[in-house]
């Protein structure tokens, strides 16, 4: 039990909360005075003369935070050749509400602070805390759906990278061109190395750590190494070849078993997954439970006496870190969003209303992690330190505060999925506008007291989970039948139509309702192969009448957008629009009140 809390991210941010109230119980203790005073023991190496020394705090800062980094950079690998950052219209919304969700808070900050001495802090609010935010949207639960996740993971990686180019470029006080350029030649060393497909991980060690200490000495902090040999670590997908050997050896295993078939088994299973995939594996729970709450356990500690408060109350800097994290990166996460939607420069990764964005652009102002990597640069005065680190204390906690609201808020007036640029503000049909006929996809007896008429999309989520709910009213209530009819939103969802196509193509065989619950019941696998797969095991020949489906498809969505459908899923019931909430017990006393009716 305890294990399974621990994978998850409300785990893994609980851990990182306990660590950071830890810091601030210690430096608030009698013993305060130990917390600057452990961090500050030096450690290091030394061969002859030759010494090597950092004290603690910066063995975290600069060494433990570079393997944070690193995962950092194979997850943009992995996104920039296998995941969301291929697709350039998936990239640019996040990408410029990202951007927006930099520019606006270090605006704010520099309105109240440009001029005087903390004006290099610019750069605290403007990091989001993936770690933080992905523990709020685990608390949040059903809340936020599973585009929302993708769309705020893909807005962090993005807010990441541009972190790392602005502590590159921004906070680099000085410049060592020797040890740059044997940084260069040893980052050279590691390219030739994997263009030469020489994949031994203790060269890439050796080099790794010497490239790490290279760019320490040279002045450019040494996270860049990591975020760089991340994303030099070789991903792919899994070939049919590799899937192939790894079948048959677990094959040879299973009706052979001995030591050697179970080696050879996991030796090829391992293989057909990308070494970046295996270190994210293996890496994630280190950074997530040691990495990142060492961090915060050495760098969130400040004390907050009577005298330090009062001061944090009116310093700008204070004032700045809080209002940038609160406000500045709602407005500009938020206008971030709209600009691209407005303009049509990209698209969302699923079906979401702007409560939902809204929610996740508050919640973004968590900035914790490298926001106190920051101050740590930015900041050499003490009480600008401190000052700083209660701005991003206050403004992070406001920012959970503030999207949870909105979350609730959004939940409340309903899930319906409809795209930010569709939310109608006329007045809707009430009436379905093409009675139930001949041609409609009909589960249920004919002589049915209670029509259920639904306008679904096969990729959208919120009909995904209808979809058991509606299974469980037909098994309860024999006189209830469902219709269902497309309503594919391929702007949102680009599997959708496809999808739709395959459906209608088992229909002429009579099998639409065996292929519309293998859609449902496998969401997440909607490419090509995977509906040609879905079509052959029901011995469909998915293409081979493409325009008349495409027709066919055509006419439900009249019919919807006629009847008043902006979103899905979208009920009818007994012909009249269902506007109450989405769960079991709701619909099913609606259509208990429709079958008392005389």
């Amino acid at each position: 039990m305890l294990r399974a809390f621990f994978r998850t991210e409300a785990g893994s941010t609980s851990v990182l909360l306990t660590a950071t109230v830890l810091a601030l119980l210690w430096a608030n203790s009698p013993w305060g005075h130990t917390y600057e005073a452990f961090w500050h023991t030096h450690m290091g190496i030394s061969f002859g003369d030759a010494r090597f020394s950092l004290d603690l705090r910066h063995w975290v800062n600069d060494g433990l935070m570079t393997v944070f980094f690193f995962l950092i950079g194979l997850e943009v690998s992995y996104e920039v050749r296998l995941g969301q950052l291929r697709n350039r219209r998936l990239i640019a919304v996040p990408a410029v509400a990202a951007f927006g969700g930099m520019l606006v808070p270090a605006g704010i900050y520099l309105l109240l602070n440009y001029g005087g001495p903390a004006a290099g802090g610019w750069g605290v609010p403007i990091a989001t805390d993936t770690a933080f935010v992905l523990g709020v949207l685990a608390v949040v639960g059903a809340r936020c759906p599973d585009p929302l996740r993708a769309f705020l993971l893909t807005l962090a990686i993005v807010d990441d990278v541009l972190a790392i180019m602005i502590i590159a470029i921004f906070y680099t006080a000085s410049l060592s061109v020797p040890a740059l350029l044997a940084a260069i030649v040893l980052l050279g060393a590691v390219v030739t190395l994997r263009w030469l497909r020489i994949w031994r991980a203790p060269a890439y060690i050796v080099l790794g750590f010497a490239l790490w200490v290279a760019t320490l000495q040279s002045g450019i902090h040494p996270t860049l190494v990591g975020i760089a040999m991340g994303m030099l670590v070789f991903v792919y997908a899994p070939s049919d070849q590799k899937l192939l050997l790894a079948g048959e050896a677990v094959h040879g295993f299973t009706s052979d078993p001995s030591a050697e078939r179970a080696r050879e088994a996991a030796r090829r299973v391992q293989r057909a997954v990308s070494v970046n995939e295996r270190l994210q594996l293996r890496l994630h729970p280190w950074s997530s439970h040691v990495i990142v709450p060492v961090f915060a356990l050495a760098n969130a500690g400040v004390r907050l006496d009577a005298e330090i408060l009062r001061a944090a109350l009116t310093s700008p800097v204070t004032i700045g870190v809080a209002l940038g994290l609160l406000a500045g990166k709602f407005l500009g996460i938020s206008l971030g969003t709209w600009l691209p939607l407005r303009f049509g420069w990209g698209i969302l990764p699923g079906n979401l209303v702007w409560g939902q964005l809204l929610g996740g652009a508050a919640v973004s102002g968590i900035g914790f992690t490298v926001a106190l990597f920051i101050v740590d640069l930015a900041f050499k005065d003490q009480a600008l330190h401190d000052q700083a680190k209660i701005g991003i204390l206050a403004g992070s906690l406001l920012a959970a505060v503030l999207g949870w609201v909105i979350f609730k808020l959004a939940w409340d007036r309903g899930g319906v999925c409809a795209p930010p640029e569709a939310e109608p503000a006329e007045e809707l049909p009430e009436v379905l506008s093409v009675p139930v006929g001949p041609t409609d996809h009909v589960r249920g007896p004919a002589d049915a007291r209670v029509t259920i008429v639904e306008y679904g999309d096969f990729e959208c989520p919120y009909c995904g989970r209808l979809h058991p709910v509606l299974e469980e009213l037909l098994r309860k209530h024999a006189d209830v039948r469902l219709v269902f009819r497309h309503f594919p939103l391929r702007t949102l969802h680009p599997r959708a139509a496809p999808a739709a196509i395959v459906s209608e193509a088992a229909a002429e065989r009579g099998r639409f309702w065996e292929m519309h619950d293998v859609l449902y019941d496998n969401q997440r696998f909607l490419t090509d192969a995977d509906l040609e797969q879905y079509a052959a095991e029901m011995d469909v020949v998915p293409w081979s009448n493409v325009p008349g489906h495409v027709a066919r498809i055509a006419l439900d969505e009249e019919s919807g957008r006629d009847s008043g459908v902006r979103g899905t899923p979208t009920l009818f019931l007994n012909g009249i629009r269902y506007q109450g909430p989405l769960d079991l017990d709701s619909i099913d006393r609606a259509v208990a009140n429709l079958r008392k009716s005389p």
